[in-house]
Protein backbone atom coordinates (compact mmCIF):
# COMPACT_ATOMS: atom_id res chain seq x y z
CA UNK A 1 0.00 0.00 0.00
CA UNK A 2 1.27 3.57 -0.88
CA UNK A 3 2.09 6.08 1.74
CA UNK A 4 0.38 9.55 2.29
CA UNK A 5 2.31 12.67 2.62
CA UNK A 6 0.88 16.13 3.40
CA UNK A 7 2.99 18.90 1.74
CA UNK A 8 2.52 22.43 3.41
CA UNK A 9 4.16 25.04 1.59
CA UNK A 10 4.01 28.74 3.69
CA UNK A 11 3.42 31.50 1.41
CA UNK A 12 3.20 34.42 3.84
CA UNK A 13 2.89 34.15 7.59
CA UNK A 14 1.01 37.18 8.57
CA UNK A 15 -0.10 36.42 12.59
CA UNK A 16 3.23 34.38 14.01
CA UNK A 17 0.38 33.72 17.14
CA UNK A 18 -2.39 32.24 14.97
CA UNK A 19 0.75 29.73 13.73
CA UNK A 20 1.35 29.01 17.11
CA UNK A 21 -1.78 28.60 18.34
CA UNK A 22 -2.62 26.06 15.38
CA UNK A 23 1.20 24.17 15.76
CA UNK A 24 0.11 23.33 19.94
CA UNK A 25 -2.85 21.93 18.13
CA UNK A 26 -2.01 20.38 15.19
CA UNK A 27 0.92 18.35 16.02
CA UNK A 28 -1.00 16.35 18.50
CA UNK A 29 -3.46 16.34 16.26
CA UNK A 30 -1.44 14.53 13.41
CA UNK A 31 -0.25 12.15 15.52
CA UNK A 32 -3.08 11.02 16.68
CA UNK A 33 -3.88 10.02 13.16
CA UNK A 34 -0.77 8.54 12.38
CA UNK A 35 1.53 11.05 10.65
CA UNK A 36 5.10 11.14 11.16
CA UNK A 37 7.16 14.47 10.51
CA UNK A 38 9.62 14.30 8.23
CA UNK A 39 10.73 17.65 7.47
CA UNK A 40 10.06 21.00 8.58
CA UNK A 41 12.05 23.41 7.52
CA UNK A 42 12.43 27.76 7.32
CA UNK A 43 15.79 27.21 5.34
CA UNK A 44 14.08 26.31 1.88
CA UNK A 45 16.07 26.84 -1.80
CA UNK A 46 13.32 27.83 -3.73
CA UNK A 47 13.56 27.42 -7.64
CA UNK A 48 10.78 28.29 -10.38
CA UNK A 49 7.50 29.62 -8.68
CA UNK A 50 8.38 28.52 -5.58
CA UNK A 51 8.65 30.70 -2.50
CA UNK A 52 11.61 30.14 0.10
CA UNK A 53 9.44 30.03 2.96
CA UNK A 54 8.42 26.98 5.69
CA UNK A 55 7.82 24.29 4.56
CA UNK A 56 6.10 20.57 6.16
CA UNK A 57 6.35 16.90 5.11
CA UNK A 58 4.42 14.63 6.84
CA UNK A 59 3.97 10.96 5.92
CA UNK A 60 1.27 8.61 6.80
CA UNK A 61 1.03 4.72 6.37
CA UNK A 62 -1.48 5.54 3.86
CA UNK A 63 -3.12 7.56 1.66
CA UNK A 64 -6.31 6.97 3.30
CA UNK A 65 -5.03 7.92 6.50
CA UNK A 66 -3.71 10.80 5.52
CA UNK A 67 -7.22 12.09 4.07
CA UNK A 68 -8.83 10.89 7.24
CA UNK A 69 -6.17 12.40 9.68
CA UNK A 70 -6.99 15.74 7.60
CA UNK A 71 -10.61 15.23 8.12
CA UNK A 72 -10.90 14.92 11.89
CA UNK A 73 -12.21 17.35 14.33
CA UNK A 74 -8.51 17.20 16.07
CA UNK A 75 -6.78 18.40 13.01
CA UNK A 76 -10.14 20.90 12.14
CA UNK A 77 -10.02 22.51 15.29
CA UNK A 78 -6.34 23.52 14.46
CA UNK A 79 -7.32 25.23 11.29
CA UNK A 80 -9.79 26.67 13.06
CA UNK A 81 -6.99 28.79 15.29
CA UNK A 82 -4.72 28.97 12.28
CA UNK A 83 -7.69 30.77 10.21
CA UNK A 84 -6.08 33.86 7.76
CA UNK A 85 -2.75 33.45 9.77
CA UNK A 86 -0.84 32.41 7.02
CA UNK A 87 -1.35 32.02 3.54
CA UNK A 88 -0.04 28.18 2.19
CA UNK A 89 -0.44 25.81 -0.29
CA UNK A 90 -1.17 22.48 1.31
CA UNK A 91 -1.48 19.17 -0.62
CA UNK A 92 -1.97 15.70 0.53
CA UNK A 93 -0.23 12.74 -2.45
CA UNK A 94 0.25 9.43 -2.80
CA UNK A 95 3.36 7.70 -3.03
CA UNK A 96 5.14 5.69 -5.09
CA UNK A 97 5.23 2.46 -2.80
Amino acid sequence: MAKGYWVSCYRTISDPEKLAAYNKLAGPAVQAGGGRMLARGDRVVAHESGVAERTILIEFDSFEQAVAAHKSAAYQEALAALADGVERDFRIIEGLD
